[in-house]
């Protein structure tokens, strides 16, 4: 295997195997129609002049060991009192070490929309996330090809959930541009390399800036700076950002709370997803 990106697809695809054994699709059907907690994510980043969708993880492959005492629901209602308006929570097991039940246990105690961020490989996995609260997904272009991106996109819509497809190269942005009902997230960081370049941004902008949907900025924003400099130079009000706000926690004011004091800058309805 060539890079980090196909070694979590192939182990993926042995845990979703694991997990159709224990749940036919008619059992997480079953599971779905009984939970009653759902909420809009795309609509919650359409409300407000700057959004911010904050992440919750573990780890990930490119920065180890993120949180050493991990409590994703004490991070939730932390990210809650600071502003956030969505969480964006990493589910995937071996290299990002979380789980699904994570989604569950939070949304009892936060009342936030919540995207199951993992590599959706399977139209199966649709139906899983949404069973344990879900109410977007993620769908990762450079992951898979486009008869299965459109699968798994079209179960989300019977689902209701809304969609994250993520691009990083600009043939992926045109790609994208046929899912005019979802959200798309512009990846700084390369998967296949870990590196990130916020100049990703800036050029696949120019290819999206017609989309009639959230454009969310993914990966690399380290400063309440590059969040203005992005909203002002693009107009993109969607930015998900993790290990800083993650690192910045504790602090005071953290990082979530100075990127949400610009809101009064601009005029504009902007959003940003960290």
């Amino acid at each position: 295997m060539n890079n980090i990106l196909e070694k979590i697809v192939s182990d993926k695809k042995n845990s979703v195997e694991k997990y159709k054994k224990s749940f036919s699709i008619g059992d997480l059907k079953k599971k779905i129609s009984k939970y009653g907690n759902y909420l809009n994510f795309k609509d919650e980043l359409k409300k407000n002049k700057i959004s911010v969708v904050a992440e919750i993880k573990k780890a990930s492959p490119s920065a180890g060991t993120i949180v050493e005492n991990y409590d994703p629901k004490l991070i939730a209602k932390q990210y809650l009192v600071s502003g956030a308006d969505c969480l964006s929570v990493l589910t995937e097991e071996n290299y990002f070490k979380g789980k699904l039940e994570d989604i569950y246990e939070i949304k009892k105690e936060v009342k936030l929309p919540v995207l199951c961020k993992d590599f959706m490989i399977d139209s199966y996995q649709v139906y899983l996330a949404r069973s344990f609260g879900a109410d977007a997904i993620l769908i990762i272009l450079s992951a898979i090809n486009n008869q299965t991106a459109k699968e798994i996109h079209s179960i989300a819509e019977e689902l209701n959930m809304s969609t994250i497809v993520e691009v990083h190269t600009n043939e992926e942005a045109k790609s994208a541009l046929n899912f005019k009902n979802s959200i798309i997230g512009i990846n700084n960081r390369n998967l296949k390399t870990l590196k990130t370049d916020i100049q990703t941004t800036y050029e696949l902008h120019k290819i999206l800036s017609n989309h009639p949907e959230p454009l969310i900025c993914e990966s690399g924003i380290k400063s309440e700076k590059e969040v203005g400099e992005i909203v002002k130079k693009t107009k993109i009000n969607n930015f998900l950002i993790g290990e800083s706000l993650l690192k910045d926690l504790n602090k005071k004011p953290s990082l979530l709370e100075k990127i949400l004091q610009i809101k009064a800058w601009f005029k504009d309805n902007l959003t940003l997803i960290l």
